[in-house]
């Protein structure tokens, strides 16, 4: 027995374990524990076989009654979002509304620097969610196709390539291609684009900038800086083309956030916006929407995406649907004040 165990004899008390000691003496999450012991696929046999043996050295057992509610369904869908984005926050949002109103709630589960996309779908499991609504994932195909034999996934804002599972998304590349065509019409011509590093999205979004520089025969002024979807990286990208001595005209960025980092070193700099260089993001984020920033995005329609999640989550919790399906919307050009003719 243990120190803990002989303590409690000692006082005339026993202390009932609970799944954070079994999380504890492992060391790993308790809903890593709550997977094992409610014999969910998920962890490795290895954790399995660690967990087990622990409860049983602490004498954990399973509590019955919670069991036997746990055997009803929760009508929860799990919700995977990442803290930092101000787009996912708009997203969850409207999926709360949408959920609602036919009789479902979220539980929700977040990204973080330090926690990862296995570990918030590991949680959102755990609470037994009912189907998963992954709001831009970046795991591999057949990683979230094995994820949609434990619970329906519905892969939100991300381009699936024969993929065996739900996805809502928005035609990234075409809602950049506006982006271009906008500011050429406007008359630019040196267009820079602020990349948004790994994974599909970007490199979506990416494509579009180049095919539509291409299609308006600027191939010669294509001009790639790294970056991500931070203001930092917007901060960054600015900084070369200040320090290059060569500006472009116009700067479309992956995504509002890093336009706004891109914005606000411009301003440091004494460069004014639009008039000496204009700047566009993508995502049309609340931030995007504020007086201060005024800024030129792409809108990707966050309510109707939120709308045909639930949708998809519904029809195969409620209805059988078993064919998997893909919806891509059409994003449109919201004209702010960072866009304008080139002096």
């Amino acid at each position: 027995m243990d120190e803990a165990g002989s303590e409690g004899r000692r006082n005339g008390t026993t202390k009932r374990p609970r799944l954070e000691d079994v999380a504890a003496r492992v060391g790993v999450s308790t809903a890593s524990v709550s997977l094992v012991l409610s014999g969910v696929p998920g962890p490795s046999e290895r954790t399995r076989q660690r967990v087990l043996r622990a409860a049983a050295e602490l004498g954990y057992q399973v509590d019955r009654t919670a069991s036997l509610l746990a055997g009803r369904r929760t009508r929860l869908l799990g919700v995977m979002v990442d803290v930092h984005s101000p787009f996912h926050a708009e997203l969850v949002e409207h999926l709360h509304t949408a959920a609602e109103e036919v009789g479902y709630d979220l539980v929700l589960s977040t990204q973080t620097r330090t926690r990862d996309e296995h570990t918030a779908v590991e949680t959102l499991l755990a609470f037994r969610s009912e189907a998963l609504i992954l709001l831009g994932p970046t795991a591999p195909a057949d990683t979230l196709a094995s994820l949609d034999r434990k619970a329906p996934v519905i892969a939100v804002g991300r381009r699936i390539a024969d993929g065996e599972l739900d996805v809502v998304r928005t035609a990234d590349d075409d809602g950049v291609g506006q982006i271009v065509d906008h500011l050429v019409a406007l008359g630019h011509r040196t267009i820079a684009y602020v990349d948004g590093g790994k994974g599909v999205i970007a490199t979506d979004r990416r494509r579009g900038y180049r095919t539509a520089m291409r299609r308006h025969g600027l191939d010669a002024h294509i001009r790639i800086l790294h970056g991500d979807n931070t203001e930092a990286a917007g901060e960054r990208a600015a900084r070369h083309l200040l320090d290059s001595g060569d500006l472009p005209t116009a700067v479309v960025a992956y995504n509002d956030q890093c336009a706004i980092g891109v914005l606000a070193t411009l301003a440091r700099a004494g460069v004014a916006v639009p008039g000496e260089v204009s700047v566009a993001g993508y995502d049309d984020d609340r931030l995007s929407r504020l007086s201060c920033f005024n800024l030129t995005t792409v809108s990707q329609g966050a309510e109707e995406q939120a709308r045909h999640a639930v949708a998809a989550a519904v029809e195969r919790l409620d209805q059988g649907r078993t064919t998997p399906r893909e919806v891509v919307l059409t994003p449109h050009l919201v004209v702010r004040g960072t866009t304008a003719a080139p002096r």
